[in-house]
């Protein structure tokens, strides 16, 4: 189907050297383009699985004292994480431009997600074991969010600069499929059945605590295409401390370049606060689905696939929606849907309105990330391009402990999960209004 790829040659090339792959190319070349990509459908079971759907929504029904608690706790874990990655991650990325080999750092990062993932077998339903699931967790979010720095900064090696944009959004179509036949398995195999496989017994929940390891076994066994295919740079036999002042010489020059550029600005600030408050629904939807409405773990796991759907449908359906009014407008209509819709769902009570208003939210999350990944490539001067995807990534990061910790703060004060989840609107309505000041490049016809 794929007429044409762009990757780089197995053997050592220079960074951003490619080659034209067409039909009939070699296989090798085809293995490291699908290598890389499928470390996406490895690792996109780590943030369904236990971030979102299945490991949350445990923690809070039945590890936590309370849901409300639970929700708390799991709060600051999850803000905790988020802001020890906002202060490594810019180091990190100092490594992977200027320190050479990415593959190590990459294959350490995700050994420790898998092994923190499968620690998270010994969570008993027992308050008891609360702190261990909180550590666990933040541990595997860290190394799951670090190793991202090393895998994205392959990309530019693998592909022209005119083709990242498809073979990236190939990976993220993969993430998006993986993490949805790791949760329905997940279902189908532990949780649904009333003897579940190798007679797991279900007053210890030891039906709930196996997928953990499914999950930490499908990262582990569908990251090694990766490793074994996805050819890497020699070392620059540059140390870990010259690569670092490098990256923050680099990084202030950014930061100062930035001021002469108000209107990226303006766009990467509104989308670091609207960022926030999905990746806030994102990690709480399912704690707050078992938490308000009583849905049971079988009932979020079968509400996570239906929403991954909804999601899925939305992206692709909005798409060509970009491309004719413009990725900003796209932006605010997903922006003021997604809204409007989650404050109706704090109104309501009834599980049946809680699927349709959720699954109507789900439609919306997708077109907002992939279009605010378009605007961004409209907005950045060709010339600066690599500097400003590098902070655009930045801004996804270093703000993300505010939303969790904002609800987790609201939860303790009110003793409600609802009040929690309230706090989630005013970052999209702040992000939506700081998003009309910004202009977006007019298109050629």
């Amino acid at each position: 189907m794929a007429a044409e790829l762009a990757i780089a040659t197995p053997a050592a090339a220079p960074e951003g050297q490619a080659l034209e792959l067409v039909r009939g190319g070699k296989p090798a070349q085809r293995r490291a383009i699908l290598a890389w990509c499928f470390f996406d459908w490895a690792n996109s079971a780590f943030p369904t699985v236990v971030q979102t759907f299945l490991f949350s929504a445990y923690f809070t029904s039945y590890v936590a004292a309370s849901p409300a608690a639970g929700t708390a706790a799991w709060g600051q874990a999850t803000g905790l994480a988020a802001l020890v990655i906002a202060c490594v991650s810019p180091l990190l990325g100092a490594v992977a431009d200027v320190g050479g080999r990415r593959k190590p750092w990459l294959a350490g990062l995700t050994i420790l997600t898998v092994a923190a993932t499968a620690a998270l077998w010994f969570v008993r339903p027992d308050p008891a074991f609360a702190t261990l699931a909180l550590v666990a967790m933040a541990v595997g979010t860290v190394g799951f969010e670090l190793g991202t720095v090393f895998y994205n900064a392959m990309l530019p090696g693998l592909a022209r600069p005119e083709r990242i944009g498809r073979i990236s959004g190939w990976a993220w179509g993969l993430g998006y499929a993986g993490g949805l036949v790791c949760l329905a398995l997940a279902l189908v195999a532990f949780v649904l059945p009333d003897h579940p496989l190798f007679g797991l017994d279900k007053s210890s929940a030891e039906h709930v605590r196996a997928t953990m390891l499914l999950t930490a076994g499908w990262f582990g066994l569908f990251c090694l295409p990766l490793f074994l295919f996805v050819p890497d740079r020699a070392a620059a036999g540059r140390g870990l401390a010259a690569a670092v002042g490098d990256g923050l010489a680099q990084l202030i020059h950014t930061f100062r370049d930035l001021r002469r550029h108000a209107n990226i600005a303006r766009f990467l600030l509104a989308k670091m606060i609207y960022i926030d408050g999905l990746n806030t629904l994102f990690a709480f939807g399912g704690i707050y689905a078992a938490g308000s409405f009583g849905m049971s773990l079988e009932q979020v796991l079968m509400f996570g696939i239906a929403l991954n759907v909804t999601a899925g449908l939305g992206a692709a359906g909005f798409a060509w929606v970009d491309d004719w009014i413009g990725a900003k407008p796209t932006i605010l209509i997903s922006l003021a849907a997604t809204t409007l819709l989650g404050i109706a769902i704090l109104l309501v009570d009834d599980i049946v309105w809680f699927w349709v208003l959720g699954l109507a939210i789900g439609i919306f999350l997708g077109p907002t990330q992939a279009a605010s990944r378009s605007m961004m490539a409209r907005l950045a001067p060709p010339e600066l391009a690599t500097e400003f995807f590098g902070l655009y990534a930045l801004a996804g990061k270093a703000t993300a402990f505010f939303g969790p910790w904002a609800l987790a703060i609201a939860t303790t004060a009110f003793d409600s999960q609802r009040a929690g989840m309230a706090t989630i609107p005013p970052f999209l309505v702040l992000g939506f209004l700081l998003l009309l000041w910004v202009k977006e490049p007019k298109r050629s016809s």
